[in-house]
């Protein structure tokens, strides 16, 4: 072997060292939370899908919250898109959130992820325990986000329909200035139409490993709790389009905003700035 070729090869063999290593690692894990919660596929797929999701939306959510009810730390004020509102939020709109958050989670959340454990192939209803290769990871993620956009994009416009909007949409956009748990505030409809199955699908398409669903499923509620926080916080993606959409109700529909560039539903917003 040539002195190039072995420079080459050195890194590479360590990155498999690294990858077999932390592979090892992340299965070691896996292995103690189903030894701790039991392997039971239908349960964790639906009851331990429903509850490590809810945990991560009160728990990133009340991040935000605090701040909105609190005004403290005082510098995140500076960060505000639309300054002098929700500082404080009124308590009472705050705990109406609050009810149609948990209703929503409960009475549309829990029922569809039934409905998606029995729709998925048999072998990630039954394989649960071995966790997927990064790669294979990797690229269901990329199909999750694909997939996701479209039709998020498309049913959100759907939701604008005068007659759906008036009895459906319309209870999301009470909240002209959005606060980081209004992000699923809506019609249970609207929760089951817009929010969840332009996620779950992708989870379908892809078969995935229950382990990339909740990973996705992570990625997805951190995004849109950022979205509707009302923060344009440094190193993160900015949640302006979202906003404007929420000011304007007819402008910026999607998540990534490709349709939006491609059906002209974000010329406002770019001519505004």
């Amino acid at each position: 072997m040539s002195l190039t070729a072995e420079l080459f090869d050195l890194p590479a063999h360590q990155f498999r060292v690294f990858w077999d290593a932390s592979g090892s690692l992340w299965q070691s894990l896996w292995d103690r939370l189903l030894d701790l919660t039991g392997d039971n596929p239908l349960l964790v797929w639906t009851i331990g899908t429903w509850l490590y999701t809810s945990c991560v939306y009160w728990a990133l959510g009340t991040l935000y919250t605090l701040a909105d009810v609190t005004g403290r730390p005082a510098f995140l004020r500076r960060y505000k898109v639309q300054p002098g509102t929700n500082e404080p939020v009124e308590p009472g709109r705050l705990w109406a959130v609050i009810r149609q958050v948990l209703t929503n989670q409960l009475a549309t959340g829990l029922p569809l992820m039934c409905g998606v454990y029995y729709l998925l192939p048999l072998q990630s209803r039954t394989e649960i325990r071995r966790l997927p290769t990064f790669l294979t990871a990797l690229w269901q993620l990329a199909v999750c986000v694909l997939i996701e956009e479209p039709l998020f994009y498309y049913s959100h416009r759907l939701l604008h329909h005068g007659r759906l909007y008036r009895y459906i949409h319309k209870r999301h956009h009470e909240w002209t200035a959005p606060i980081a748990i209004t992000a699923i505030y809506c019609h249970p409809v609207e929760h089951a139409l817009s929010n969840l199955l332009p996620v779950a699908v992708g989870v379908l398409a892809t078969g995935c490993h229950i382990s990339v669903a909740w990973l996705w499923f992570t990625l997805a509620i951190s995004n849109t709790l950022h979205v509707h926080s009302g923060y344009h916080l440094p190193f993160l993606p900015s949640p302006e389009q979202h906003d404007f959409h929420h000011l304007k109700f007819n402008q910026c529909y999607g998540v990534l905003g490709v349709l939006d560039w491609l059906h002209g539903t974000n010329d406002l917003f770019y001519r505004s700035k």
